[in-house]
């Protein structure tokens, strides 16, 4: 069990579980999975301080480009491709995160049960609808190609532009 983990582009999967009692996370990767003595949120919350933000001001960039509100997913750093959505709300004690970069499909089991088949040939089963979990690839995917946009247009037509010029 790890005290600390850095959210990487490799990171696939964020899991709320309980080990002997107790609320863990399983960090789905790439190459290794393993448990962090954290919540998921919390993890997702330190991931986005260390690209320079936080996970409520990740999810109100998510709302000022595209309107998301609930379940909203984050850009934890856009010029890696570290876009993430919550299984459910970040409140919930049992939200999970996912990352979308590294979905292959999704299959649907019971009425509130959804597969998640990742890339890598891993997979986790999660307690939420495969409806839902559609609507938050979806809407993650929506979310990506607006703000993928706006950096793709400003770099093209503003990028010669400095932040703080020096004075002449």
């Amino acid at each position: 069990m790890k005290k600390e983990y850095e959210i990487t582009p490799h990171t696939c999967a964020i899991v709320k579980e309980k080990v002997d009692g107790q609320s863990v996370c399983l960090v789905l990767e790439v190459e290794d999975s393993f448990y962090v003595a954290s919540s998921p949120s919390k993890l997702v919350d330190q991931g986005c301080k260390f690209f320079g933000s936080s996970l409520k001001g990740r999810q109100d960039g998510t709302k000022e480009v595209c309107g998301i509100t609930h379940k909203a997913p984050i850009s934890m750093d856009p010029s890696s491709g570290m876009y993430f959505f919550p299984t459910t709300s970040p409140q919930n004690p049992n939200c999970s995160w996912i990352a979308h970069s590294h979905i292959d499909r999704l299959e649907k089991t019971s009425f509130q049960q959804t597969i998640v088949h990742f890339k890598n040939g891993t997979s986790i089963k999660v307690d939420v609808s495969y409806g839902s979990m559609m609507n938050q690839v979806q809407r993650t995917a929506q979310f990506r190609y607006l703000l993928d946009n706006r950096v793709k247009y400003f770099s093209k037509n503003k990028g010669d532009m400095v932040a703080e010029p020096f004075p002449s």
